[in-house]
């Protein structure tokens, strides 16, 4: 093996160029060399999200649960693209619903989508429940934040599990909790109160729980300069998931003449 020379430092492959597994410092480019940056160079910069969604709302009933969210990709402070539905079906028993960066959302997505498509392949009559996709994100956004390159969203986990409705939230550092009412950004702050107040009257039943959610996402438009008058809800009960076409807001500003910034 004599031919191989130095195996710890191997020669370059031709003259003045890379070494075995180097990169080629190109002449007349020494700014940007690749032999100069270092791995933490190529990682991802999840921590500064281009395209950002808002508040995903979520609301327990007695039969299932409704969940909710505008279609609006924010670039900045710039409402660029407003067709961003984060609204998903993911089977007969799942809703799932994310704010925050949509890039991540999408790449989540996809591979709950194959998961859906090898678990129907498998042909063994049994589907992922709610509270199992509600602790694999967990463990997933928990992996990615441990990494320092987390997953900038926030998921709502709606569905129905052994016949009892289930609604669970998970962020981006992999804290997750279940509760009857669930909102995430802005809508945190500003639905919350009224989804609570609802439910501390009394059970909800379906539509009920609808024009509550609808009301919320009328709140939400008002005072979240991130949200948008269209907007998706989803409903999932025993019978099954529905994800309902994009519903338009019809605000009303005539009192907006007689509000006045001291």
């Amino acid at each position: 093996m004599a031919f191989m020379g130095d195996i710890m430092n191997p020669a370059p492959l031709w003259q003045n160029g890379p070494s075995p597994g180097a990169f080629y410092n190109f002449p007349g480019n020494s700014s940007s060399l690749a032999s100069n940056h270092t791995p933490q160079d190529f990682k991802a910069h999840s921590a500064s999200p281009i395209t950002t969604t808002t508040t995903v709302i979520g609301v327990k009933f007695d039969k299932g649960c409704v969940i909710a969210g505008d279609t609006l990709g924010s670039y900045g402070s710039l409402a660029r693209f407003r067709d961003c539905p984060r609204v998903m079906k993911v089977n007969d028993l799942i809703l799932l619903g994310s704010g925050g960066d949509y890039a991540d959302f999408q790449y989540l997505k996809d591979i709950i989508t194959q998961k859906i498509i090898d678990e129907k392949c498998i042909g063994d009559g049994l589907q992922l429940k709610p509270r199992s996709l509600h602790c694999w994100l967990t463990r997933v956004l928990y992996n990615k934040r441990s990494k320092m390159d987390p997953l900038w969203n926030s998921y709502v986990v709606a569905g129905i599990q052994d016949g009892e409705p289930f609604l669970g939230a998970v962020d981006k550092l992999g804290t997750a909790y279940e509760d009857a009412a669930i909102a995430n950004g802005l809508g945190a702050y500003m639905a919350t109160p009224l989804l609570r107040d609802a439910l501390e009257k009394g059970p909800l039943d379906q539509e009920a729980a609808l024009a509550l959610v609808r009301k919320c996402m009328k709140v939400l438009y008002y005072r979240d300069a991130r949200a948008f008058q269209r907007y998706q809800i989803g409903v999932v009960t025993a019978e099954g998931v529905t994800v309902h076409d994009t519903e338009e807001l019809q605000p009303d500003w005539s009192l907006a003449h007689m509000i006045h910034m001291k």
